[in-house]
């Protein structure tokens, strides 16, 4: 095989290894989105964890034909954060409302010594 036939042999493989690296992106991103729309939804199980992604190292730069697609998905995490951002002050907020609705302060527990 001659050595000008493997960047063209490469390419797709390279191509796909990017495009599944996105999906994996787009897939975090539209839990995220989920998780944002379901917010007065009460918890009925264990929320997953979300872990840190990390691109692979393998992958070397992005093909330009994936470009516009990341560039999407730059956008919707963005947009993401700043809702999440949102949801938290308004959570704060609204626990301080509610703390303040209080008639009176939380009771103290009270222990009763009935042995002595």
């Amino acid at each position: 095989m001659s050595a000008d036939l493997l960047p063209r042999l490469a390419a797709p493989v390279w191509g796909a290894a990017w495009s599944a690296a996105l999906t994996e992106l787009e897939l975090d991103v539209e839990q995220a989105e989920a998780l944002l729309r379901a917010d007065h939804v009460v918890a009925t199980g264990p929320t997953a964890a979300v872990a840190t992604w990390r691109p692979p190292l393998t992958l070397g730069p992005m093909p330009a034909s994936l470009v516009t697609r990341a560039q999407a998905i730059l956008g919707r995490q963005l947009d993401v954060a700043r809702r999440t951002g949102e949801a938290a002050n308004l959570s704060r907020r609204q626990a301080a409302a509610a703390e303040g609705m209080r008639s009176r302060p939380p009771a103290a527990p009270v222990y009763i010594d009935a042995e002595g």
